[in-house]
């Protein structure tokens, strides 16, 4: 009985160590922008944003969350020719989906930052 309690415990404590940094590690989001669209990992780092790993490090600032990017401060010429931007996947094993429309797309990388740049 003790053996089969140790074994249990140690098939447990293995399946628990690598089901729970697994998950929080899933981040796979997709990026589109007028007719562009890439991928991007995170955890490990790959896909086809060509600033992925400056990508990964402003979601990992911000949570996953792109509500949460402060912007830059450059100008924009006030020309409207409107552009939408779209994320949408998993950000550490949950749910993202995020759409925002922007007067131009100057407008869309001073607000976006690396995350649009592709």
């Amino acid at each position: 009985m003790l053996r089969m309690m140790t074994v249990l415990a140690t098939v447990l404590a293995v399946l628990s160590g690598t089901a729970g940094p697994a998950a929080a590690a899933d981040s796979r989001l997709t990026f589109t922008y007028a007719d562009k669209k890439v991928r991007l990992t995170c955890g490990p780092t790959g896909g086809g944003h060509p600033r992925a790993d400056e990508a990964c490090a402003v979601l990992r600032r911000i949570g996953g969350d792109p509500a949460r990017l402060e912007g830059g401060d450059s100008l924009c010429v006030l020309l409207y020719q409107p552009v939408t931007a779209r994320l949408h996947g998993t950000w550490r094993g949950r749910p993202v989906k995020w759409q925002r429309t922007y007067g131009n797309s100057c407008e869309m990388s001073r607000a976006t930052g690396v995350l649009f740049q592709f």
